[in-house]
């Protein structure tokens, strides 16, 4: 891997770990404050909501921009958000303002990628961004789930600061405050991220234009053969997996009568099988074979119905293991592919702008769909299945439609997996 890769890695590990654990203080603030069930589940499609607004703005700012000043700027949103947590500002509010600095970190922490290194090293980078992302949200659930802890909180609240109130007095806000340290890590590693080569593309057109452009550069990639296929699945994967991480929680107080940082713990098991799954793609699987794990995705949706058979902890660490892996397993050449692509057509941040777009909302609306079904008494279980059949049968279609792409346009998808197996763009 080229100079540099280390360093964003680095950065990214500390801003997504930070997020994550930010989700959890959030929880426990919402669940301390006794507010209304819906708004729990309501925080992961708050997160999505600047990813959906400002996707027309945020890849043609990271393009114009370098992409460590980019991810500069955008953990010192995330930060402001943390602090609007930390002293009274409403969890869903502050945690949509982190989601803003994340929706314009994402362009520039991917586009960087396709920047740094040829198209024959992207399932490899990919595999290691998506296991340390994946590995970092596990962590970060599971931080979170120890800093709010009784044990961990009582020790951080005995610190006084002479002749200063600081006003934290709960675990919740004493959780946030180590946090905001995570996002100050995170925005020093940004300072240290090379400057590539790639030409920056100035910012023109005002809003109006952007949102053209972004029109297109959607239109674009949905309308390629092989961009298609990586993006509906990805988008619907990340649309699922999005909101099962806060529904993980609900699923845990039901079969298994867990608290917080009981249902923390738990997921922190996921991280092994998603760390292995992605690493073994990224040195196993060629960029232009992505296609063929399709059908994987249709074993994620019977494999998360699965979870509802689950009674124990002891059944429910390997499981989660190995539906870990087979997410992993399938995400990271995906998103490879998705990211090649979009580089050839239109340039890496407008690409993974439209990415986000597409996968965002995916998070948004079936977070829109999941808290109106809580609102009428839905349980775990219940969305847990919904979105596994969900899951099944959405994949078994963009399946066949890769099928039919594969006689339909035959000659396109071959001229197109050839540029995949080159490392000319």
């Amino acid at each position: 891997m080229k100079k540099g890769f280390s360093t964003i890695m680095s950065a990214q590990f500390f801003s997504s770990l930070a997020d994550n654990a930010l989700l959890v203080a959030a929880i426990e603030l919402l669940r301390m404050s006794k507010a209304p069930a819906w708004q729990t589940p309501a925080l992961a499609p708050m997160f999505a909501l600047f990813y959906v607004v400002l996707a027309p703005l945020v890849g043609a700012f990271a393009d114009a921009l370098p992409k460590g000043r980019v991810m500069f700027i955008s953990n010192t949103i995330k930060v402001a958000g943390c602090l609007m947590m930390l002293f009274g500002g409403h969890p869903l509010l502050s945690y949509a303002i982190v989601g803003l600095g994340a929706a314009a970190y994402s362009p520039a922490k991917y586009g960087i990628l396709t920047e740094l290194l040829p198209p024959s090293q992207l399932v490899k980078g990919n595999g290691w961004i998506e296991g340390l992302t994946v590995g970092s949200i596990i962590l970060g659930i599971l931080l979170g789930g120890q800093l709010v802890g009784q044990r961990i909180s009582h020790r951080l609240l005995e610190f006084d600061l002479p002749a200063l109130d600081t006003g934290i007095d709960t675990a919740p806000e004493a959780a946030i405050s180590v946090i905001v340290l995570l996002y100050v890590t995170a925005a020093l590693f940004n300072l240290y991220i090379p400057r590539t080569s790639a030409p920056l593309q100035p910012l023109s057109g005002g809003v109006s234009g952007l949102v053209r452009d972004f029109s297109r550069c959607n239109a674009r990639l949905w309308t390629d053969k092989l961009g298609q296929i990586t993006l509906a699945t990805t988008t619907l994967l990340w649309g699922i997996f999005g909101n099962l991480r806060v529904i993980v929680f609900a699923w845990a107080a039901a079969a298994l009568g867990y608290g917080t940082t009981q249902a923390s713990n738990l997921a922190g098991v996921v991280i092994v099988g998603s760390v292995v799954g992605a690493v073994y793609a990224s040195v196993s699987t060629r960029l232009e074979h992505a296609v063929k794990l399709l059908p994987l995705g249709i074993g994620i949706g019977f494999l998360t119905i699965g979870l509802n058979l689950i009674t124990n902890v002891w059944a429910a660490a390997p499981f989660l293991v190995v539906l870990g892996a087979v997410c992993g397993y399938l995400i990271v050449p995906m998103n490879a592919l998705l990211q090649h692509r979009g580089h050839n057509l239109m340039g890496a941040g407008r690409s993974i702008a439209v990415q986000n777009f597409n996968e965002q909302a995916c998070i948004l609306s079936l977070g829109a769909f999941y808290v109106g079904m809580t609102k009428f008494g839905l349980s775990a279980f219940g969305a847990i299945a919904i979105f596994g059949l969900l899951v099944a049968g959405v994949m078994e279609l963009i399946r066949r439609w890769h099928q039919r792409n594969l006689v339909r346009h035959a000659e396109e998808l071959k001229h197109l997996l050839a540029i995949a197996r080159s490392d000319h763009h």
